[in-house]
């Protein structure tokens, strides 16, 4: 029986997914990201592999304990992936990007698939039935528009995120939440189309940590799995491991 943590350093959160063979049999949110807090990992479930996917700038003390005591690949513009990316500079598509669209190959190899990662951002990341990565768009996440509004008026709060509101909102807050989840569930469903026109069939995998709030409210038929990013990741590590 062999173990592998897929260690993914979000923006938002630091998550260490492990694996025993090939399933998901636990997700931890690192408190810190800290040498202290990986040794402790490492000690309680002994992986044989690792790989980590960092978008923020982390200790790279990390990187050599992990190579150290394990079979460890950083994912990067090195990294041998299940699909080709020929787009204009492939050397910036983020680790994130990388790892969802390894995911979608790897589960859907034989379809076109429009992966959706809803996180500090919304990432649409397109690839194709040959599987080449055509590109996508980025626009503005949930909390950023929350940020965004309260941060450039001066009396709009900041609210949490809820599903507990109409379509008509009867106040500041209410209102709010109607604009900003309705209103991304209208693009969301909206850019599924546009690619419809484009592409005809295909799959719209939705992902990422928000997904919760706008499952309900998309007329599209999706996937959600907010799990699909450790999936990647645990691919690429198969693949470069």
């Amino acid at each position: 029986m062999s173990t592998t943590i897929c260690f993914d350093f979000g923006n938002t959160r630091l998550k260490a997914a492990i694996f025993t063979n090939a399933s998901l049999v636990e997700l931890r949110v690192l408190a810190t990201g800290s040498i202290q807090e990986i040794e402790k990992l490492l000690a309680e479930f002994t992986p044989t592999k690792t790989i980590l996917s960092s978008v923020i700038h982390h200790e790279k003390a990390i990187e050599t304990l992990l190579a150290k005591n394990t079979k460890f690949h950083l994912l990067g513009p090195s990294t041998q992936i299940n699909f080709t990316t020929p787009v204009g500079k492939p050397e910036t598509i983020g680790a994130d990007r990388l790892a969802l669209i390894a995911a979608a190959v790897d589960q859907f190899p034989h379809a076109h698939n429009l992966v959706i990662s809803l996180g500090t951002c919304i990432t649409y990341n397109f690839i194709n039935n040959t599987h080449a990565f055509l590109g996508g768009s980025i626009s503005p996440g949930m909390q950023m528009r929350f940020k965004a509004m309260h941060e450039q008026t001066a009396l709009l709060p900041l609210i949490s995120p809820s599903n507990d509101f109409p379509l008509v909102g009867y106040d500041t807050k209410t209102n709010i939440l109607s604009g900003v989840i309705l209103g991304m569930a209208a693009e969301i469903d909206g850019i599924i189309t546009a690619y419809e026109q484009k592409y005809g069939n295909f799959n719209a995998l939705l992902t990422g940590g928000d997904i919760s709030y706008f499952v309900p409210h998309l007329k599209k038929r999706i996937f959600a799995d907010q799990n699909l990013i450790y999936k990647g990741l645990y691919a690429i590590c198969e693949k470069n491991n």
